[in-house]
């Protein structure tokens, strides 16, 4: 067989002789902007050029710090093309881990959008390694300036040649890009990909057995392009022809749901607190939509959201499991053609799970340094290897607790069936460990979740002096909806053990999210370490 290296090259030629006349379409401040995939790749082209005579080399860090939009799709490929590493930087962080990644990158520079520039006022002068930063928009005001060299992107481009001269033959194992894990405790982790793994993640990506992206889709990633590569949608979009809608600055789910309609978008994906903000506006305003599938993750989707969207909604409810180590796509759910036959409840159980392991992955289930049986019940943490999933973390000693001879160790407790489908228990520091048992917060959340005056639940440990931990629960009510504390109890005992249920149930306005929309439940504990550090009552523990 041919030596033919898998790398980014390969992807974008084949998108440029293939599907020059699709559409990339971004919301923006001022309406709509739209070029096709030929304009796209001559603007690649000339990023590539411009980067380049800044001294920009093979091996060196690029930054980004962007919305969604085409400027940083452009971005995604003209980085790596030239051989330099494409780091997406979440824009969420605190200054003091923006620094830090920033440092530990040695980004030599940096793309940004204009409206993020006061993201760079507090560490102007703790980035070393930063030579350029270059502003993205249409008419920047580069007065305000963080870093001393500051460039304007649109004129970069417009002197640039409008040819760059790449290598087809650029080794596979070569880093394509990077990203940092979202520490909820320490400094962000950095994951490096290999120009191999995101094209064999682009490949999965378009299984039918996965998201079967392909030419006649309308794809929308809302979730971000700093988070693990907008899932690959950015890349397996543009290898496989698709039109793609960027949803641009600070979307609202009003916003979204616009683009949706009036662009006809075919697969959009977002995590599952973007789902319930967009359910929440379709119940009162219904719009016509053309989705043939809403794509989730992030986190365990509850049941009673995917049944909204395909029962209220008529749009068919993907689930998918992955983190940033692993590109991310690790599991999906789509319901076996030997389980068609099954109850429709018993259908959406499956289906609410996280899914089945992708083609290419092994997965094993760990606990006590034994593996476990695939059986449905017993509770172990994931563990994952394969082409797109990290070795190691970049210049981190913490890689010698996350990986072991040769496999990446999530973190994450679930169970497996008998049929391949994972269902997320818990993460192991989530996991309520009461009297020598485990409780999952994960299936109390989605039990809360199911009622239909809920809007948002979370659930997290509280230290007892007699069971080492107890549930409490958080929960978000619908506008102009009443429901008490006995009602979220009572509601929770025709499913689970009396030794399950939340001791306490604190109604909020809203839960705390981190920076890519999941419930923050380290600011939960923060917040409520009055109530954590007293002696909550006795009820339900027995």
């Amino acid at each position: 067989m041919m030596p033919t290296p898998l790398n980014l090259y390969s992807i974008f030629d084949y998108s440029q002789k293939m599907w020059p006349e699709k559409w990339i379409i971004t919301r923006t401040h001022s309406g709509t902007h739209r070029y096709q995939y030929r304009d796209f790749g001559e603007r690649v082209q000339r990023l590539s050029s411009a980067l380049k005579a800044l001294g920009v080399k093979p091996g060196d860090r690029v930054a980004t710090l962007a919305w969604n939009n085409f400027r940083h799709l452009e971005a995604y490929f003209a980085i790596p093309l030239m051989g330099a590493v494409l780091h997406t930087i979440n824009l969420r962080l605190p200054a003091e881990h923006l620094g830090y990644i920033i440092n530990h990158a040695e980004d030599q520079v940096l793309l940004i959008d204009e409206d993020l520039l006061p993201l760079m006022v507090p560490i102007r002068d703790k980035v070393p390694t930063l030579q350029h930063l270059i502003v993205m928009g249409e008419h920047p005001n580069l007065s305000p300036n963080p870093i001393t060299s500051t460039l304007d992107y649109e004129g970069l481009l417009a002197k640039a040649a409008p040819e760059m001269d790449y290598d087809p033959n650029w080794p596979e194992d070569a880093p394509l890009g990077m990203c940092y894990t979202s520490a909820t405790t320490g400094n962000p982790k950095g994951v490096v990909y290999s120009h191999r793994g995101i094209a064999l993640h682009s490949l999965a990506m378009g299984l039918a057995n996965t998201s079967a992206i392909s030419e006649s889709d309308t794809v929308l990633p809302i979730v971000p392009m700093f988070h693990a590569n907008a899932w690959g949608l950015p890349f397996s979009s543009v290898w496989f022809g698709a039109n793609i809608v960027l949803p641009g600055p600070a979307p609202t789910p009003e916003s979204l749901i616009r683009l949706m309609s009036e662009e006809h978008v075919s697969v959009a994906a977002g995590v599952p607190t973007v789902w319930l903000s967009v359910a929440k506006v379709l119940e009162h305003h219904q719009t016509p939509l053309y989705l043939r599938m809403v794509l989730c993750g992030g986190s365990a989707a509850p049941p009673a959201l995917i049944r909204t969207f395909e029962q209220n909604f008529s749009i068919p409810f993907a689930h998918a499991y992955g983190m940033t180590e692993t590109s991310p796509l690790a599991t999906f759910s789509r319901l076996k053609s030997t389980l068609s036959g099954l109850a429709e409840n018993e259908q959406l159980a499956i289906r609410s799970t996280q899914g089945a392991l992708v083609p290419g992955l092994f997965m094993r289930l760990r606990r006590n340094n034994e593996d476990l049986p695939w059986d449905g019940k017993s509770m172990g943490e994931l563990w994952f290897k394969g082409p797109w999933v990290a070795d190691e973390y970049y210049r981190d000693p913490r890689t010698e607790d996350s990986f072991e001879d040769g496999w990446l160790k999530t973190g994450d407790v679930a169970t497996v069936s008998p049929e391949g489908y994972v269902k997320l228990v818990d993460r192991t520091k989530d996991l309520v460990k009461s009297g020598g048992e485990w409780i999952s917060s994960v299936d109390l959340e989605n039990a809360i979740m199911a009622h239909p005056d809920v809007f948002e639940a979370a659930v997290i440990g509280v230290p007892h002096p007699k069971w080492d931990e107890r549930p409490l629960a958080f929960v978000v009510l619908k506008e102009n909806r009443q429901l008490t504390k006995e009602d979220i109890i009572n509601l929770l005992a025709a499913s689970f053990p009396k030794w399950w249920l939340p001791d306490d149930v604190i109604f909020l306005d809203e839960i705390p999210k981190t920076s890519v929309g999941k419930f923050l439940k380290r600011a939960l504990r923060d917040q409520y370490h009055q109530y954590l550090a007293g002696s909550p009552p006795e009820h339900g523990a027995s």
